[in-house]
């Protein structure tokens, strides 16, 4: 009777040993790939799955996307730059049968796909491209390593390139360059400016000229600006065409007796030089005639002798 009651539970035991070992729990974003005697044979899951102890055997497989940080790569561009880049992948897996049978390690291999497919798809690119066109050369990436993890079960969705590292010398050239094209931009649009601003001077002249009293208007407006400042010291030019009514209505005759005055005065003085002058002659002959009476008499011969 104790025997019996041993082989029950021993049996009891091993029941629930091989029942615990034949029952298995998936959850959602997991399947079970079952090998029976090393054959494949189904892939099952979410949820309970039931095995035949020591005869199946299952592999879990994530079908959640996963995130693939690509290590920095040393490139070098078509035009010989050389650049340090990085960039992440994120993929899933979407037959998980063929994950585990067609690659032994689908995690591993995708990254070192990644790596060398960013290495070979940058160095067909120049430094221009890589720092403009990333979007397209994302894209190029994407779709180079899906085509070639197509096959392992696995699905690439999105390749981004993170970060481009250029000597230090590359970005000064590159500062000098962006520098340079600013000011020529500076340039052309100040130009644009005054070849605006000229046509429109054109305009405003071609309107000022049909009435001068519009240019007088416009003297004042610019003494009205000018005026605001405290410290401006204004040398304003007036129009003579406001002075001159002012010069005929002062009467001709008082500015006819001041002409002539001047005329008089001018005259009296010119014959004062000629006077002055003539003396001045008159003075220098006398001397001159002075000089020469004793050599004429030195030179006569005795007359008494």
């Amino acid at each position: 009777m104790e025997a019996l009651a041993t082989l029950v539970i021993v049996l009891g035991i091993v029941t629930l040993v091989l029942a615990g070992a034949s029952v298995r729990v998936l959850r959602e974003y997991e399947r079970a790939v079952i090998f029976r005697l090393g054959r494949l044979i189904d892939q099952k899951g979410p949820g309970l799955i039931l095995l035949i102890p020591a005869i199946d055997r299952m592999v879990r497989v994530q079908l959640r996307t996963v995130t693939l940080n690509i290590p920095p790569q040393e490139v070098i561009t078509r035009d010989n730059v050389p650049a340090r880049v990085n960039a992440v992948a994120y993929f899933r897996v979407v037959d998980p049968s063929n994950s585990v049978i067609a690659i032994e390690d689908h995690l591993a291999a995708t990254s070192q796909i990644a790596q060398t497919t960013l290495r070979s798809v940058l160095g067909k690119a120049e430094l221009d491209t890589l720092l403009a066109e990333r979007e397209r050369l994302n894209a190029d990436l994407q779709q180079i390593i899906d085509e070639q993890t197509e096959p392992w079960g696995i699905k690439v969705t999105t390749v981004e390139i993170k970060d481009v590292e250029i000597p230090a010398t590359m970005q000064r050239a590159m500062a000098r360059q962006a520098e340079a094209e600013r000011e020529r931009r500076a340039k052309i649009i100040n130009a644009e400016g005054e070849f605006q601003a000229a046509a429109k001077l054109s305009d405003a002249a071609d309107v000022i000229s049909r009435n001068p009293t519009t240019i007088q208007l416009r003297y004042l407006q610019t003494l009205l600006e000018v005026g605001n400042s405290q410290s401006a010291t204004i040398v304003f030019p007036l129009p003579l065409d406001l002075v001159k009514p002012l010069l005929e209505a002062g009467g001709g005759d008082a500015g006819g007796r001041g002409q002539g005055g001047d005329l008089r005065e001018i005259e009296r003085k010119r014959a004062e030089a000629e006077a002055q002058a003539e003396a001045a002659t008159a003075h220098g002959q006398q001397l001159s005639g002075g000089d020469q009476e004793p050599e004429s008499q030195r030179e006569l011969p005795p007359s008494g002798r």
